[in-house]
């Protein structure tokens, strides 16, 4: 498979916002992960040298599998989805994607309600608008 897959026409400018603020939310979110992760496994490394605990020997690698239960979860890279022909992503939406659909959905329904989300999408559009056209002097 090609890694240089073009972007497909349809990408609006919305999906492109909301691709890049969910990516840079994950990137947050997987961050803390790995944050996380370093002492853990430092920790359950010497428990598991030293012989430490009810499940020494096994420390470590459970700390190794929760990171990888969390990385499945996180899906960090799930806007390349869009790259894939319809219907060919590997699976659906799960994890942490499904969370950020259900504040989706909650935005865009204010949005539908008029409510404040629609006034701030106006205001990003104008400013959106401004950014790309072109100086006249």
């Amino acid at each position: 498979m090609s890694s240089h897959l073009p972007v497909p026409a349809t990408t609006s400018r919305w999906e492109l916002v909301r691709d890049a603020l969910v990516f840079q939310g994950k990137l947050f979110v997987d961050g803390l992960r790995d944050a996380a992760m370093i002492p853990l496994s430092i920790v359950a490394a010497v428990m598991d040298l030293l012989g430490i605990g009810a499940r020494a020997g096994r420390n470590f690698y459970d700390v190794v599998l929760f990171g990888r239960q969390t990385e499945r979860w996180i899906n960090l890279f799930s806007a390349a989805d869009r790259l894939l022909p319809e219907g060919t992503a590997d699976s659906p939406p799960s994890g942490l994607d499904v969370l950020l659909q259900r504040l989706e959905d909650m935005v865009v329904e204010e949005y539908q309600r008029g409510g404040i989300t629609t006034s701030a999408k106006a205001a990003v559009d104008r400013a959106l608008d401004n950014l790309q056209r072109p100086e006249r002097r």
